[in-house]
């Protein structure tokens, strides 16, 4: 019984005793409370208003770029913050500290890196423009990329206006600003020609309506010859050039490159001579060998005439006695009617 007394007594001093540690402990804490309160919450406002003064300072872009880098920062340390959650006090405590941690220093990197970010977005969605870009050229038929002698010619428009040319038809900035430097030439044949290439375009443009033409600012700075710009061009793009340089064919065929040929194509659909037929020709001119006589077809097709310099200005029966293909066209040789006895 004195043992069960003694037990009650002493249990309750202990009691006694915790009540009057907390009592002097919230009497304490609140003191100090009461008196650093005003301290703390004036720091507090402080610290909010220099906040929100930043806030209000910073570019739209910035406080986005902010955000999102604080995002991707709560994401990276998700998987950190599940190892502590077995822990109770200290791993709250530890996972908020973590939390905000990688949410400043994912905001701060961001924002920092905002304009590289940019940019390399900027180059993925460029990247993918030119590859939708390109598959779009690609199924309209494969481009075709003209060269600055071709658009002078001329020929390529009533080409165009026959419908035997398919896909987009490519011009370069380069191409243009080559034709631009020709047009205001002081010498009067390359302004003609200049201006006549110009022309040309335009003429593209405003009558062939169903052609698809399109001006590219892609440019080769590395580069300097026009010819190789070209070239280069139509390998990116999957093209080919069309032109009527004897020399860009030649390097265009070494290195690769579809190369489209009016003056081959004008040699194609020429009509066929043979041997032995009859026509007659006016002879307009001599030629280069002693006694030769030198007339043109109307496609332009040049005819030497043996033994026909004398007979200049006059139209004679001639026969045909052998026909030279070359790439820069074709060339008849004939003799007059008269001197075979036929």
């Amino acid at each position: 019984m004195l043992l069960q007394l003694d037990f009650f007594i002493n249990f309750n001093k202990n009691i006694f005793t915790v009540i009057l540690f907390y009592l002097i402990a919230t009497v304490f804490f609140g003191l100090l409370l009461f008196l650093f309160s005003p301290i703390v919450i004036k720091y507090i406002i402080i610290v909010i208003e220099k906040f929100e003064k930043k806030i209000q300072r910073m570019p739209i872009n910035q406080i986005v770029y902010g955000l999102a880098g604080a995002l991707i920062g709560l994401l990276i340390s998700f998987p950190i913050v599940s190892l502590f959650s077995g822990i109770n006090v200290v791993g709250l405590i530890v996972a908020v500290f973590v939390y905000v941690i990688m949410a400043v220093i994912g905001a701060d990197i961001s924002v920092r890196k905002r304009e590289d970010i940019t940019n390399f977005f900027s180059t993925f969605k460029k990247s993918s423009a030119n590859k939708d870009k390109k598959d779009k050229l690609l199924s309209k038929g494969s481009p075709k990329v003209l060269d600055t002698s071709v658009i002078i010619d001329g020929r390529i428009f009533d080409l165009c206006q026959t419908g035997f040319i398919e896909g987009t038809l490519i011009i370069p900035a380069f191409v243009l600003q080559e034709l631009r430097h020709i047009a205001d030439s002081s010498d009067n044949l390359k302004r003609n020609r200049g201006r006549r290439g110009l022309d040309i375009l335009n003429k593209i443009q405003k009558e062939l309506k169903e052609v698809d033409v399109q001006v590219t600012e892609k440019d080769f700075p590395q580069i300097a010859e026009v010819d190789s710009k070209l070239l280069k061009l139509a390998q990116e793009l999957n093209g080919k050039v069309i032109t009527n340089d004897y020399n860009l064919n030649k390097v265009a065929e070494f290195q690769g490159v579809p190369v489209l040929n009016i003056n081959e194509l004008a040699n194609a659909i020429k009509p066929v001579v043979l041997p032995g037929e009859e026509m007659r020709i006016q002879i307009v001119k001599d030629g280069k060998e002693s006694g030769q006589g030198v007339a043109y077809l109307d496609d332009g097709t040049m005819i030497v005439v043996e033994g026909g310099k004398k007979f200049i200005g006059e139209t004679k029966d001639v026969v045909v006695t052998s026909v030279l293909q070359t790439a820069a066209g074709r060339m008849i040789f004939a003799k007059q009617k008269e001197a075979l006895g036929v």
